[in-house]
Parts: structure tokens; sequence; C-alpha cells
């Protein structure tokens, strides 16, 4: 059996990815959590919240709330997760199990049925929004929400009131204080510790400040590269250029996040990378992604962005596919919603890996473990303070939860081989054995936990593991095991270890019929464990 090993304690990114390093997140990668077989963290995810149905806004138990692309995600201080409901032009609260409208309100649907958006300053249930996107939330309690229909940034105070900080309305590019400033589409916001917020103007492919007052002013450069995306229709799009902070260029930025230094990390969606704004040394690097094409140049004459690819490894040459929403972790490292490879990407200590989603980089809706879970298109990721993650799936119109595996607390700390299904620890009447680097387990316990009827036809000498159309079947003191799948032609394939009869028990090798019946099979050789996961748990 391939054997796993007990994920080494994180070290720390380099000194651009410090963060902190004593909360949740932090004990259960250092402490708990596991790498399977091939070294892929080994990771749960659930639907938090949502049907799936695209719909007007449901304010029901939150497995039967429905939302029309739940865009961006803000954990508040006092635990509640914050929702933008993008295209219900609301902002929704989830807490424990209810999902109610927090601000905004519906002021008509279009003649397509769909809701109308607009710009209204009121309190929270009265005011009005346009797509609203990215959220943050500052120390006293006050919400920031980019308003990207509305070319606004938009303030909740701890009272309820909604106010425009900056922006009018309309679309451009204009320094100035409140509503004499220009937006287009922003979507997203960071406010620092001294209460300076920072905006990603996606549209205008540039990081603006905000202070107090609601002053507004650009800091990196405009991009002036012009693309003709068919002929005689020319746009303006985004650039790339490193360096110091003035003369720095952006394609798209979607979303910031601010480090413990006050730094800001960008996810440069349309330039397929993670940037690095550092403000003590002047500077934007480039701390993630790498070139899809192999060369140094990143467009083609008519390329509004660069090439997306998929590839762990190596930050510098890591791959995104539009990575969008990012959040710091308690132990120093940055989630991304990698958007159209459909994943959660994770970098920490100068290295990418994926912590879930499809391993065909394929769109899906399934729950289930780290490489068989499926995203529609994650948009944005946060952690909460007992290291949840949840994930904004805009296109399955649903809320994501992204847990790290660990073993059952009460798992016994002994030298007996162990096994267990999920969470739940298995108790055998006879003590499992490994037998030729093989685990053999008493085969009715396991089978009954997993649902199937175990029966046995002496005169062949076959034990048959039965659960609804599909029959397994072993073979006494004879390797080999079939699959019969009623129609479907019969599976029969060969095994190097036969199930045996001892202390009037049966024992079979839990790898070759766990895998058979599509379970993930891992050993944790700490703890002596066979862990035992369902891949999928809906499609």
């Amino acid at each position: 059996m391939n054997k796993s090993v007990r994920l080494l304690a994180a070290t720390v990114m380099a000194v651009s990815l410090l963060g902190g390093g004593t909360g949740a997140w932090a004990a259960s990668i250092d402490k708990e959590g596991l790498r399977n077989s091939t070294g892929q963290i080994m990771t749960n995810i659930t639907t938090y919240a949502g049907l799936g149905d695209d719909g007007s806004h449901n304010d029901e138990n939150r497995l039967q709330a429905t939302f029309r692309n739940p865009y961006g995600l803000l954990v508040l201080k006092d635990g509640t997760l914050l929702v933008s409901d993008m295209k219900n032009h609301l902002l929704r609260s989830i807490s424990n199990t209810k999902v109610t409208s927090m601000a905004g309100m519906m002021i008509g649907k279009d003649v397509k049925g769909f809701p109308i958006g607009g710009r209204y300053d009121a309190d929270a249930a009265s005011s009005v929004f346009q797509r609203p996107a990215g959220m943050a939330q500052d120390s006293a309690g006050n919400i920031y929400v980019a308003d990207s229909g509305n070319n606004a940034i938009r303030k909740i105070d701890a009272a309820g009131k909604v106010t425009t900080l900056a922006g009018n309305g309309l679309m451009g590019s204009n320094d100035a204080k409140g509503a004499e400033a220009t937006f287009n589409s922003p979507q997203d916001v960071a406010v620092a510790p001294n209460g300076t917020l920072y905006v990603a103007d996606t549209l205008n492919h540039v990081i603006r400040k905000i202070t107090a007052d609601g002053t507004v002013t650009t800091l990196t450069a405009p991009s002036k590269r012009a693309v003709e995306v068919t002929p005689g229709q020319v746009l303006w799009s985004g650039d790339f250029v490193d360096g110091d902070i003035a003369k720095s260029k952006f394609n798209e930025p979607t979303a910031l996040a601010i480090d413990s230094k006050g730094n800001l990390f960008i996810s440069d969606s349309g330039n397929q990378k993670i940037r690095y704004m550092d403000f003590g040394t002047g500077k934007v690097t480039t701390v993630a992604g790498g070139s899809a094409d192999g060369t140094e140049s990143m467009y083609g004459l008519t390329s509004l962005y660069a090439a997306g690819g998929y590839a762990d490894g190596d930050a510098q040459k890591a791959l995104f596919n539009y990575p969008m929403g990012i959040t710091l972790t308690a132990d120093g490292g940055l989630l991304i919603a990698d958007s159209m490879n459909y994943s959660i990407r994770y970098l920490s200590n100068g290295k990418v890996v994926t912590l879930a989603g499809d391993s065909k980089l394929v769109a899906g809706e399934a729950d289930g473990i780290e490489r068989s879970a499926q995203f529609q298109k994650p948009t944005d990721v946060v952690v909460a303070s007992d290291g949840t993650i949840y994930i904004a799936d805009a296109f399955g119109n649903k809320i994501r939860q992204l847990n790290v595996y660990k073993l059952p607390s009460e798992l016994p700390k002994d030298d007996m081989v162990k096994v267990v299904l999920g969470s739940q620890i298995i108790a055998f009447d006879a003590q499992p054995e490994i037998v030729n680097d093989r685990t053999m387990i008493p085969v009715r316990a396991i089978t009954e936990a997993l649902g199937y009827k175990v029966s046995y036809q002496d005169d062949n000498r076959i034990v048959q593991l039965k659960k609804g159309d599909v029959t397994i079947e072993l073979y006494l003191d004879k390797t080999g095991i079939k699959k019969i799948e009623a129609g479907k032609p019969d599976v029969l394939k060969e095994t190097d270890t036969a199930p045996y009869i001892k202390q009037d028990r049966t024992f079979v090798p839990v790898r070759f019929f766990a895998e058979e019946i599509g379970m993930d099979v891992q050993w944790d050789n700490g703890t002596r464990t066979v862990i035992l996961r369902e891949k999928q748990t809906n499609k």
C-alpha cells in the first residue's frame, strides 16, 4: 500500500508573505493536516449555502437559500459571513443556519425578469446597490463595498447607514474627492490598519487609494495598450510592468489582500499573476505566475489578456487562469480563487499547490475531496477564525466550504492497525492486520459501514458485496476481484492478495475493494491508519 506522510510543519513564506502564525488554519496544517500518497494536501469540500438555482434572493435556511452570482465574501468581526449577491444587487449575511438580507433592496425587474439595481443612500434595508462585489471591514466595524455597477465605493457604518464614500455612478478615472472622483467597475477594496482604503479599479487597470475624507488618488500607471479585437474595433486593455509603484501597470486587477506590514497582494487577473505592492520599498513585484507559452512576450497582437494555464510548483513558474479572490491565512500563505481553472490554489513558501478543484480542470458542482470536488467559477475566498475556508462559487450560485482533513481526535494512540471512514472510526470484532504490505480487514464491519450487504457462496467460495445495482465479488484463497453492474459488462481485475478466513472472520484487502467502489484510500503511517473517503458526495 502506498504510504502518505504526515504534513511537516509549514514554513512561512519569504518576507513578502509573513502574516502572523498562530491561527486555526496554521494549527490545522502544521499539526493535523495530512498529505496523501501523491503529496496532495487532503481536504474536504462541502456546500455551505445555496441550492444552486439561479434565482431571486430567498432568505431561508442556508442550504435552501438562493443566490444569483454570489461574488464576494467577508467574515465580519462577530463571525457572520457576508456575501455580495451580485446580480440580486444585495448584501446577504449567513449566521448559523440562516440567510438574511443585510443591505440593499430590489427596486424592480427588467423585461427579462432580472432584478434592477441602482444607487441610493439610506438605512441598510432601504439602500440600493448595483452589482456589489468585494468588501472589507475596518477596526471600527465600518464595511466598505466595491459597488461595481455604480462605479462607486460605498460605506456601511456600524449603525447600518449606507453612504457613498467616492464615485458618482459615472464611468471614468478622475482623481478627486468624494462624488467628483470616478471609477470603472471597481471589483475589490481592502482597508489598512490606519484606515486607508485601497481599490482594485478593474477596468481602469489601476490600483487607487482613498483617504478617510474620500480623497481618491491613483497609485499606479494607466495602460496605453490598444488592442484591435476585431477589424476596426479597438479597445484599451491592461498592461504589465513591475518596478516603481507609480510606473507599474496591471491588467484587470480584481482582488486585494493586506498583509501584517500594510502591504498589498493583488490578483492581477488579466496578467495571470499575483503581484505584491510594497510601500516600504516603493516597488511592485510578481510573487507568483509565469508565462503560459514559455516566452517573455505576454500578449498577442489581438490579446486582451496574457495566456492562462495551469501548473503547480515554483511560484514564479506556476500558471493561473484568471485568478480572482485572494486572502491571507494565519500561517502567512495566500489562498487564491483560480476562477477559470475552477480551482482553489495555495501560495506558500515560494510554492503553489492546488487544494481543491477537478483534476481535469472542468467546471461542475460536485462536493467531495480535494481534486474530485468541482467548482463552476470560484470568485472569492476567505478564512474564518476556526480555520474554515469559504468560497464564493459565483456560477454555481453557492457558497462552498473547505476544511483540511483531520483524523478523528479520539483515534487510539497505539500501534494497532486502524480504519476510519471519513471522520468515523470503524470498530472491528477481529483486529485488522498487515499481510505482505496489504491491510487486511474483517469484511463485514467495513462493508456494512459503507452500506453494502455481505453474502457468501460456499460452493465456489465467493464473497459478494452488494449495494443497489453494484456487486463486488472476491474469492477466498484466490486473487482477483470482479465488479458486476447492471447494464454494463463485468470487469475482472487482477490483485496480488487473496481473502482468507481467520478467527471465523473473512479478511479482505481493503484497498482493492474500496477503490473498486470508488473510494479514496490512503495510509497514514504515523498513526497506522487506513483512511477511506468518498471521492464525490454529490454530482
